[in-house]
């Protein structure tokens, strides 16, 4: 918050009071429910300016208050917790089957989970871009309709991706130099909230350092286990980015001479030998009959089946990817000394028969002794971890004292901004009633289906036209 240029300068004062905001924000969120006296003794900040801070951030709606607690030495005081109702964070995470969608208000009470089937490997970035900004379009429409202003929309995408949110390489979709954060800002006529775009595996790791049963946790890794296998890493308490934000690509080292081409277009990259597309070639054979798998959902779920069963070739398979998982997460514990190791996606799934040949093989290939104090677990956020962690990284920005509007009501009644004026047409569905613009979360992939409805999207160049009916 401090703005430096050749040389150290003053403070300025609503900078000062902009950090301080974010601090009583950040101590109510840890803390709560919590009293003004509570933050003051903690802080360091002293009462009168506690309850100035405290009285902007009833104003904007931040923080909102309880009622009072008798049971504290002395007089009762009125405690105070987040706001959440009038604002929400919306996450997209993109992958080689699907895409998933979450808000959340500003507490992280989750507002909307939902998933499309979505085929990324085959469609042109076109038609991706418009497929992502209707979904997104939905999402802002159904958090208009509480009344709820939209602070952020990230998108998590499983690859290389700069500071300007273009996708340098995701190889297991087949983008190179995309301009995914610009096409969707057009896309949604340059909405009133920022749109970002970062990789799936920094963002599931900040999910599971927010939200996850090991939240806090200082060091910490989250492998991603669908078509491709990166490592979001929190060292120290901060998102190893790198120089470039490109580290933690770990699917592109290189594990087994002279194996299999990775799609990356070298050789036995760990991906290509540990990830969900080699499981399943191991494990099922057959599938290969039928052409390349576009959901691994299904395959992932015979696999697991099997595993039940006891098959023995299933359970070889199994312990061979573990091993390589094995190797991967040897390498990182070698570098970061993680505290824990979690595997996400579809590798949370299988974990039961995975871990056992990973730990044997991470202890063994471990410099430190027990693997340097290095946990090796599942994770329990599930496949849309990278979207939650999207929603999440609007929630930091912020805590560290980028503050909504100060009255979010007016705002949103005076201009939702394009992506919420949409139209309010109903979907044609059969499966939910008219009443009901959004799709059933609870339903199959498919019925979440955004292009179903008006959105506010103006499709790239390369995207084909949308169907009839459509607006």
């Amino acid at each position: 918050m401090f703005t430096t240029q050749t040389g150290p300068q003053p403070a300025d004062l609503a900078d000062v009071r902009a950090t301080n905001l974010a601090v009583v924000l950040r101590f109510v969120r840890a803390n709560a429910p919590c009293s003004r006296a509570d933050i003051a003794a903690s802080t360091g900040l002293n009462k009168a300016t506690v309850s100035s801070l405290v009285a902007e951030l009833l104003e904007r709606r931040l923080v909102r208050e309880t009622g009072l607690a008798e049971n504290r030495i002395g007089r009762p005081a009125t405690m105070l917790v987040v706001d959440g109702a009038p604002y929400a964070a919306i996450g997209i995470e993109v992958s080689i089957d699907e895409l998933t969608v979450v808000a959340v208000d500003l507490a992280g009470t989750e507002l909307l989970s939902w998933r499309r089937a979505f085929d990324a490997s085959a469609a042109s970035p076109g038609r991706a871009v418009s497929a992502i900004a209707a979904l997104a379009g939905r999402a802002v429409n159904r958090v208009g309709n509480q009344q709820r202003q939209v602070l952020g929309l990230t998108v998590a995408v499983p690859g290389l991706v700069d500071a300007g949110g273009t996708v340098r390489l995701a190889s297991t979709l087949g983008w190179r130099d995309l301009p995914l954060g610009a096409d969707l800002r057009r896309a949604l006529r340059d909405p009133g909230y920022d749109v970002v775009v970062d990789n799936d595996a920094n963002l599931a790791a900040l999910a599971e350092y927010r939200h996850g049963p090991y939240a806090g946790t200082a060091n910490l890794v989250h492998l991603t286990g669908g078509a491709g296998l990166g490592a979001g890493v929190v060292a120290d308490g901060r998102l190893l980015r790198g120089g470039r934000g490109f580290a933690g690509e770990l699917g592109h080292v290189p594990v087994v001479s002279d194996g299999p081409v990775c799609p990356c277009g070298r050789r036995g990259c760990l991906e290509v030998v540990a990830g969900i597309p080699a499981l399943i070639r191991r494990a099922l054979p057959d599938v290969a009959e039928d052409g390349p798998v576009t959901d691994f959902a299904p395959e992932v779920d015979r696999i697991r089946a099997q595993a039940r069963r006891g098959d023995r070739p299933t359970l070889d398979a199994l312990a061979e990817i573990g091993r390589h998982l094995g190797q991967g997460v040897a390498l990182l514990a070698n570098l970061v000394n993680p505290e824990v190791v979690l595997l996400g996606g579809y590798f949370a799934t299988l974990a039961p028969w995975l871990l056992p040949a990973a730990e044997t093989e991470l202890l063994a290939r471990t410099l430190a002794p027990e693997a340097g104090g290095a946990r090796l677990l599942a994770s329990a956020l599930g496949t849309g971890a990278a979207a939650a962690g999207g929603a999440a990284r609007t929630l930091e920005t912020v805590d560290a004292g980028r503050l909504p509007l100060r009255d979010p009501d007016r705002a949103v009644a005076r201009d939702p901004g394009p992506s919420a004026r949409v139209s309010r047409k109903s979907p044609t569905r059969s499966s939910t009633s008219p009443s009901d613009p959004e799709p059933d979360p609870t339903t199959d992939a498919t019925a979440a289906d955004p292009d179903a409805t008006a959105t506010p999207t103006t499709p790239p160049a390369d995207a084909p036209p949308l169907p009839a009916g459509h607006h």
